[in-house]
């Protein structure tokens, strides 16, 4: 009955992961219409939702992959034996079958809108070439790699995290275990969990975002390693420790204005430097203070407003948390092809941006319910075996 209990007050990270992954739709739809590098791109973009986009990229996926460390430590402790083989499976599958079906679309539109001359021999033609590893699409000397897994990063990053921590269990158990108690036990009291996580993120920042630039490409993504990991076996570490949470609750109104102050300049920062402008030395140290300061606490607001409210289990829980991986994997060629497609009619970004959000929850969701009636079909976007009156438990199947 105990850790049936614990197990109930996790609730509340099912919403945030729910909410976190809702607000990378958004956040998606939002890239077709800003300045920065894309697949394709809004003949409307502009820099005037920049600042909004700066509200959620600098912790979004340092979310992610906490909420994810703590599925993971109760996926552990439900199935430790084959426990491995059993993640690989959830995750590999739709991995691959992500770079072979979902993602080509994704580069068949940005090969289509971005070489020189267009490209004219159809989505076959390119999907084969796609499958074959063609390394000529190019333009002005950088040549579009294909296969890829564009926004399905995230899978591969989740899945090689996952094998590190099994390795550290099989190889220092012990010295795991007591680790992570003594990080509970740091964090469960005083100000620690939110002061200690932020100036790690402030250093890695300072010390790496100028030498290893954001690939997404695993082997060379040094930068990005450094701040999710940490945040993934920190997840795992605090999972079941009931006065983190307890503290998280208690900190998240100072998290919270700390998090507002540290956006606002962001925002002042990145709209005054966002064209030719160069920033001073020192106020781009600050910024990256600023940054990893605002990284963290968002993170400790939004758990503790969330911890705080406590929501508990419901149908809607368990429907969203079974959704909201296969969501995940359709959105973003979703939105490209849906965006490509509706620049012939030249609507407003405020008329197309609100229908491509509409748009793509709708079709993904509507892939979703096609795909879980079909026992074959669920392993390919991450579902396990359909069981009778099936129950989800808090947080436990998180990607």
């Amino acid at each position: 009955m105990q850790e049936r209990t614990a197990v109930s007050r996790r609730y509340f990270l099912d919403w945030v992961r729910i909410g976190a992954f809702a607000l990378l739709v958004l956040y998606h739809v939002g890239m077709y219409y800003v300045t920065w590098g894309w697949h394709v791109k809004s003949p409307f973009a502009s820099h005037a939702l920049e600042p909004f986009m700066l509200m959620t990229s600098p912790w979004r996926l340092s979310l992610l992959f906490f909420i994810s460390g703590v599925a993971t430590a109760f996926l552990f402790g439900k199935t430790p034996q084959g426990f491995l083989r059993k993640r690989s499976w959830r995750l590999l599958v739709p991995l691959v079958f992500g770079m072979l079906v979902i993602v080509p679309p994704q580069s068949y539109y940005e090969v289509v809108e971005r070489l020189p001359g267009g490209y004219h021999d159809g989505y076959l033609a390119f999907w084969s070439r796609d499958l074959l590893n063609d390394q000529n699409f190019c333009r002005d000397g950088e040549c579009l790699d294909v296969p890829t897994w564009n926004h399905l990063w995230f899978v591969a990053y989740l899945w090689v995290y996952t094998v590190v921590l099994c390795l550290l269990r099989w190889l220092a158990p012990k010295t795991l275990s007591n680790l992570a108690e003594r990080v509970a036990g740091v964090f469960g009291r005083g100000i620690g969990l939110l002061l200690w996580p932020a100036l790690f993120l402030i250093v890695v920042r300072m010390a790496m975002v100028g030498r290893f630039e954001s690939t997404h490409a695993l082997v060379d993504d040094w930068y990005n390693h450094a701040q999710y990991l940490p945040q993934f076996l920190l997840g795992f570490a605090v999972a079941k420790s009931q006065p983190v949470w307890d503290r998280f609750a208690a900190l998240r109104k100072p998290a919270a204005v700390v998090s507002l102050v540290a956006y606002a300049f962001i925002a002042c920062y990145f709209t005054a430097y966002n064209g030719d402008a160069t920033p001073p030395d020192w106020l781009r140290d600050v910024q990256r203070v600023v940054w990893g300061t605002f990284q963290w606490s968002a993170i400790v607001a939004i758990i503790g407003f969330a911890a705080h409210w406590s929501p508990g289990d419901s149908r809607a829980r368990r429907y969203l948390t079974e959704a909201v991986f296969p969501v995940y994997i359709l959105h973003q060629t979703i939105i490209v092809v849906l965006a490509h497609n509706l620049q012939s009619l030249a609507l407003r970004p405020a008329v197309e941006g609100p229908l491509l959000v509409v748009a793509t929850f709708a079709l993904a969701f509507a892939g979703f319910e096609l795909v879980r009636r079909i026992a074959w079909m669920r392993p390919l976007l991450g579902l396990g075996p359909r069981e009778p009156r099936r129950e989800t438990n808090a947080v436990a199947d998180a990607a």
